[in-house]
């Protein structure tokens, strides 16, 4: 025979795993005129408690009789809690790949972000700058 917790706990947690889907934690592609595809990304937390017991008699007689019948009445309880907080966008454009966070925590985590760009920006200038020269 199951227990009421267990049912309790079973109900629970078949409403949660109906909850949780895998576009609750990266959303659906967005994609912009120029072409950039961009993915938002979230960070989900789940909580969940129960809890329950069987309530006794305070007469004792009347309890060992209950206890025969196995009738003592049940109270319990349940609970569940879901944070959902995006993180950031995958973005996807001109054949590259980037995590774009939403808020940056410290000025090196946006130092780090621009670096790729940096150097991107100063091999265009070399290139420019070698085919300025053999033209000459």
């Amino acid at each position: 025979m199951q227990q009421p917790v267990e049912n309790l706990m079973k109900t629970t947690m078949e409403s949660i795993k109906n909850m949780i889907d895998v576009n609750t934690v990266v959303g659906d592609p967005v994609e912009t005129k120029d072409g950039t595809i961009a993915i938002p990304i979230s960070r989900v937390c789940y909580a969940f408690v129960a809890g329950g017991g069987d309530l006794s008699k305070k007469n004792d007689e009347k309890a060992d009789q209950d206890a025969l019948d196995n009738s003592y009445p049940f109270a319990g309880g349940t609970g569940a809690g879901v944070t959902i907080m995006p993180i950031g966008f995958l973005t996807s454009s001109n054949g590259q790949l980037r995590m774009m966070p939403v808020a940056y925590s410290n000025t090196i985590d946006k130092v780090i972000d621009m670096v790729p760009n940096f150097i991107e920006n100063i091999e265009n200038m070399v290139k420019n700058r070698n085919n300025d020269n053999t033209y000459s």
